[in-house]
């Protein structure tokens, strides 16, 4: 089994000024699932965006909140929580405090794929 040293996985930058490491998976969809770290600064937020696929966010550092089609409510983002998003649900999450929220999403597809809603 293949040991992935983060450190020395190359970061991605995203629009708004966060950042993704894939750790598991490439551009090819060559493997059953994509596993990612993404580091969001302060104030960001990601758009309004669905996978047609499973998709897990686990926070480990940071606050943050998120939003779920579906709910009025705003879920609360913090280390030990988990986002269990069904296929095709409609989400955001975003960076509060003075610190970097930093999660581990596990796509439960080979692509990562990401479709952005009008909100």
């Amino acid at each position: 089994m293949p040991v992935i040293s983060h450190a020395a996985v190359a970061r991605e930058a995203f629009r708004g000024g966060a950042e993704y490491q894939t750790l598991v998976g490439d551009n090819e969809g060559s493997t059953p699932i994509r596993l990612g770290v993404q580091t969001s600064p302060p104030g960001y937020r990601t758009p309004v965006h669905s996978h047609p696929y499973m998709e897990t966010i686990t926070v480990l550092e940071g606050q943050g909140e998120a939003w779920l089609e579906g709910s009025d409510e705003i879920v609360e983002l913090k280390p030990g929580v988990t986002l269990v998003l069904p296929a095709n649900i409609k989400h955001w999450f975003g960076a509060i405090g003075s610190e970097p929220l930093v999660t581990l999403g596990v796509h439960a597809s080979g692509d990562r794929i990401v479709d952005v809603h009008q909100q």
